[in-house]
């Protein structure tokens, strides 16, 4: 028993290391990238010259994929510089502005009304206002421009260290999408009903690990989704070596805890999260699986398993 609470620990304390350490790699992933196009360019050369064929100049091209750091920069002027500064410069400036203007109007006309009652009404009308014409469809655009900005990083990242991706025909592609993205929203409702359990500790702490679990999730998918993994596999490789996925995503499961607000949360997951999908394509998973596997993603894929059948099933009766 001793010994395997020792190794779970190894495991947690392992993936941690790998979350951090393998977020570094960022800073010369881009080189490495330029590296391998060069050599892959003078092999080609070499065949020319081999063949006997006039060497044919290769003109400069420009690189059709943005570059992992550009795309991490982008990232955070999109999510830090425009989305999370408009929300702490409209609750710290406009609203004490607007708040002192009023004071100085109501000062000045006499009225007998105070300042506390009239703010009462025009506070809470200018948060909504700002949140339902700015906030919210900020959040929205972010989140979709930041999903595919997601996508360049992971699979420069995976060109990179593995080659070409193996991706599956268009129809099992949409298909293993829809059904990952049922199965993360189901887990995420899972996480939150545990949340509810009225023992101390013992909910936030189940909470704590379904959300690390879906971290770890969400960065290695891209790597295991360009392997040719379908998604009970990925989600068997989680269930097995949970002790490890669980330091993998806590760090970012605890700094994006640390504010307040939800999409102030937001902003912290898709500013840091580049990170980890490099940290996940570059992160060799144990070796060992745990001896206590745990299958904490059964009712959810059962219930997305039903799910589907229920959706298929459907058309084919009507016809």
């Amino acid at each position: 028993m001793t010994d395997s609470v020792k190794l779970i620990l190894g495991d947690v304390c392992c993936g941690m290391r790998d979350a951090v350490l393998g977020a570094l790699f960022i800073f010369r992933v881009d080189a490495e990238i330029n590296a391998l196009a060069e050599e892959r360019r003078r092999k080609r050369e070499e065949k020319m010259r081999e063949s006997q064929r006039r060497p044919i100049p290769l003109k400069e091209k420009k690189e059709s994929e943005p570059k992992v750091m550009h795309r991490m920069l982008q990232c955070c002027l999109l999510n830090g510089g425009v989305f999370w500064l408009s929300i702490v410069t409209f609750n710290n400036l406009v609203l004490p502005a607007l708040q002192f203007v009023t004071q100085k109007i109501i000062g000045i006309s006499g009225q007998s009304i105070s300042n506390s009652t009239v703010w009462a009404w025009v506070g809470p009308m200018m948060s909504y206002t700002f949140s339902a014409l700015w906030v919210l469809p900020l959040f929205v655009l972010s989140k979709a421009v930041s999903g595919l900005w997601f996508q360049d990083i992971a699979d420069a990242a995976y060109r990179k260290s593995r080659g070409r991706p193996q991706l599956p025909n268009l129809s099992e592609l949409i298909a293993d999408l829809l059904f990952s993205l049922l199965i993360q929203a189901l887990f995420l409702m899972q996480s939150m009903v545990v949340s509810l359990i009225p023992i101390v500790g013992v909910g936030q702490f189940l909470s704590l690990l379904h959300l690390c679990l879906l971290y770890s999730l969400y960065a290695f998918e891209y790597k295991w989704f360009n392997m040719g993994w379908k998604v009970h596999r990925r989600l068997a490789i989680i269930e097995f070596n949970w002790p490890y996925f669980f330091g993998f995503g806590l760090p970012l499961a605890l700094l994006t805890s640390l504010p307040s607000s939800y999409l102030i949360r937001g902003c912290v997951f898709s500013i840091l999260f580049p990170l980890f999908i490099i940290s996940g394509n570059e992160a060799a998973t144990p070796t060992q699986p745990c001896s206590f596997p745990l299958h904490i993603f059964s009712l959810v894929v059962e219930i997305a398993n039903k799910m589907f059948h229920r959706t298929v099933k459907r058309p084919t009766a009507g016809r």
